[in-house]
């Protein structure tokens, strides 16, 4: 990543064309490349008509600023019962972060504002989402390699209309905006006029809400991670001492874990049902999106289908500067790194790692003081499922660093104190 180039989502709006400009003028003395990303969802019949409006601003805008504009058209169309919105929201997030990562910004400005975020708590309550959905949209979120930002999610719309008004900035109109198929445009045309007339600080009250929601999830996720600690090695839960949580408890933390292995929040039916089937028994499996839980020996974990390969490639390399989520499609999965305290590598072991297949004769060693031993030995020694052992092995300079399944070699594990990532293993696209 260039630390001195940043990446702004502009669709051409009010919105977002005054976050890159304001963004354009911080850039300026500070000299940050900003780089603007422009998404062709192809929905609109105006489509072609916004993409030239961003061209030509960017061209007027390049006379004074280091400015690039980067575009996509999207290739893929809502499959027969797909939510419009939830695919265009998904191809997009998609989008811009491809075009991020081969521009090589780390950041990505978003434009998102006070109300946006108020509608998002209604829509989620009215669909009875729990206090995840509820805390709305983050301010600062890492993914997939990339900080996402929205610098604007306080700020009051009205302000933002100023602004647009005061460095007079042509916009453009999307006129799916009143299209009321769409339930936040139902919301946004029918409810929120009506709302505001009862409550005129409606938008700053429920963005309160979500505020105090986003912090009431950070503490439920906190306490299912200390949960997990001792109940799991990232691959798989230890199920008898699950059993012996608070019954709120044992929802949290299976609610999280299911996170983890699925990459995105479990239904709250799949919830509700694995925390009544798994009260008793040390066996049994259950289907999931993408794969298939299983309970062996008393300890949960996921054996995710095999998928149709997209590339014939695997990746041989990889580099990781910074805590995030890498995919690597050629093997499969996701390679997570996390920041630790203590038990993690130190950060100088990942600038350059190679990415080797089993070959044999491989020697893992899982603990100080402990020999290194046959990675063959290692996955028995510690019950590892023959399931649990794909994915790529992790080597630093001829030193093997990170086998999925075992984790960390003990070789690397760095002191407290140093800046340490763990590392683990996660079969699918961690979509």
């Amino acid at each position: 990543m260039k630390p001195d180039r940043i990446a702004v989502a502009w669709s051409g709006g009010r919105d977002s064309t005054a976050l890159l400009h304001a963004t354009l003028v911080a850039a300026a003395p500070l000299g940050v490349e900003v780089v603007a990303l422009h998404v062709h969802h192809g929905l609109s019949p105006n489509a072609d008509a916004w993409l030239a409006f961003c061209e030509a601003q960017a061209r007027r805008w390049q006379r004074r600023h280091a400015l690039q504009l980067r575009s996509t058209r999207l290739q893929t169309r809502p499959a027969a019962g797909d939510s419009i919105e939830a695919w265009a929201r998904r191809e997009r997030y998609a989008a811009l972060r491809r075009m991020a990562l081969e521009e090589g910004a780390g950041i990505v400005l978003l434009a998102h504002h006070r109300r946006d975020q108020a509608e998002t708590l209604l829509i989620q309550a009215l669909r009875g989402a729990g206090v995840a959905g509820l805390a709305g949209m983050p301010r600062e979120i890492e993914r997939d390699g990339l900080r996402w930002l929205r610098p604007w999610l306080a700020e009051d719309p009205q302000a933002i209309a100023a602004y647009v008004r005061r460095h007079r900035l042509k916009h453009i109109e999307d006129e799916s905006n009143a299209d009321r198929r769409f339930a936040r445009n139902r919301l946004r045309l029918e409810v929120w006029p009506a709302l505001e007339r009862a409550f005129p600080q409606a938008a700053a009250s429920l963005a309160d809400a979500a505020e105090w929601a986003h912090q009431a999830n950070d503490a439920l996720l906190e306490l299912a991670d200390a949960d997990l600690s001792e109940l799991d090695d990232h691959e798989r839960l230890d199920v008898p001492r699950w059993r012996g949580l608070s019954e709120a408890r044992r929802t949290n933390a299976l609610r999280r874990w299911l996170q983890r292995r699925l990459g995105t929040p479990a239904p709250a039916s799949l919830v509700v049902r694995l925390g009544n089937e798994l009260s008793g028994g040390t066996s049994g499996e259950w289907e999931v999106e993408g794969g298939r839980l299983r309970l062996h020996r008393g300890r949960l974990s996921l054996q995710r289908h095999p998928a149709t390969p997209t590339v014939s490639v695997r990746e041989s390399a990889l580099s990781i500067h910074r805590a995030g989520r890498y995919r690597l499609p050629g093997w499969g999965g996701v390679l997570v790194a996390e920041r630790a305290r203590e038990g993690g590598v130190p950060l100088a072991w990942l600038g350059t790692l190679e990415l080797r297949e089993r070959r044999g004769g491989e020697q893992f060693q899982s603990g100080f003081g402990r020999p290194a031993r046959s990675l063959k030995k290692q996955f028995q020694a510690g019950d590892v499922p023959a399931w649990e052992r794909d994915g790529p092995l992790l080597y630093s300079g001829g030193q093997l660093v990170f086998v999925p399944g075992l984790g960390l070699d003990a070789r690397v594990i760095g002191l407290p104190g140093q800046a340490l990532l763990k590392l683990r293993w996660e079969r699918g696209d961690g979509q």
